[in-house]
């Protein structure tokens, strides 16, 4: 279809304010939770990232887009907000990647399992007389309970050294977030 020279200049300025507005939006999070980054950001400090980047963009793009048709216009700022969520949700992955706290359940869960066996397990074995089936029986089960679960730890341990060490990486950078209140200087990931 034939286009005026204008149509075809307001559609070349509409997309090279897409263009320019979506750059703007990634050097701002790449910076924040781009793949260089490397500190994990707490949900609510990304989406206030997210937030001044998405503002930032659209105000690159309102300096570029700015004459011809105003449904071209509105067209192509859509475009952004579309293509601003997408790189949004790359940047909430990416992020997660970096959470201290991610995989603990692997672990701590059957941490918590082998703690209360072997607690009833104590508590059995001191409160229960000799005679007692019932109670050795008890404590037989809860001493398999807590031995079970200790090779399957171990197991994990072998058979994912390096996730373990990261593990243990993870779990130095959580205790600094928590006991420095999250000061992001501290936290250092190898």
């Amino acid at each position: 279809k034939a286009e005026t020279l204008l149509e075809a200049t307001s559609k070349a300025n509409n997309a090279n304010a897409v263009n320019v507005s979506v750059e703007a939006y990634a050097e701002v999070m790449n910076a924040v939770a781009g793949p260089q980054a490397d500190n994990y950001q707490r949900p609510d400090e990304l989406a206030l990232a997210h937030k001044q980047a998405s503002k930032r963009a659209l105000m690159a793009f309102d300096e570029v887009a700015n004459f011809g048709n105003r449904k071209g216009i509105l067209d192509a700022r859509n475009t952004v907000l579309a293509k601003i969520e997408k790189d949004y949700e790359v940047f909430i992955s990416l992020n997660a990647g970096r959470n201290p706290l991610l995989g603990f359940e692997t672990y701590i869960l059957p941490t918590v399992i082998a703690a209360v066996s072997y607690f009833l397990r104590f508590i059995a074995d001191f409160s229960c007389s000799s005679w007692s089936q019932t109670c050795r029986a008890g404590s037989e089960v809860l001493s398999h309970v807590y031995m079970v679960v200790f090779f399957f730890l171990l197991i994990v341990a072998s058979t994912k050294a390096k996730q373990v060490s990261e593990l243990f990486n993870r779990i130095k950078a959580a205790i600094l977030v928590l006991s420095d209140g999250g000061d992001k200087k501290n936290i250092k990931r190898d």
